[in-house]
């Protein structure tokens, strides 16, 4: 594993380094991202709305089944909840990881 610092005439105090969700950060060149999707926080971003999205779509199904709307099946919309529900447990995962990660670097001692 290759594991590469910058050099701490490089970094700047953790005080002015806040990181944020889904904003775009400037790489070790200087160089921004236009796309938003910037290294790991580009990429929860989009997975969590991703899972807003899945979501969205089954209720949206759902209701159009209660509306009993000729286009729209059970079948499909069932599919459309299950996959909502796989999103969401997915996202709970990630999360409960995530925090676990936190408190076990929060208590490891130096």
């Amino acid at each position: 594993m290759d594991l590469r610092f910058p050099s701490t005439a490089t970094l700047s105090p953790l005080s002015t380094r806040t990181p944020q969700i889904g904003k775009a950060s400037t790489g070790t060149a200087g160089q921004t991202s236009s796309t938003g999707s910037a290294g790991f926080s580009g990429e929860l971003s989009n997975a969590l709305k991703s899972v807003s999205a899945a979501q969205n779509k089954a209720t949206q199904m759902q209701q159009e089944v209660q509306m009993e709307n000729p286009n729209v099946s059970l079948e499909d919309t069932m599919i459309a909840i299950q996959k909502a529900q796989i999103g969401f447990q997915a996202t709970l995962h990630v999360r409960n990881r995530m925090v676990q990660a936190y408190t076990d670097i929060m208590n490891m001692q130096v």
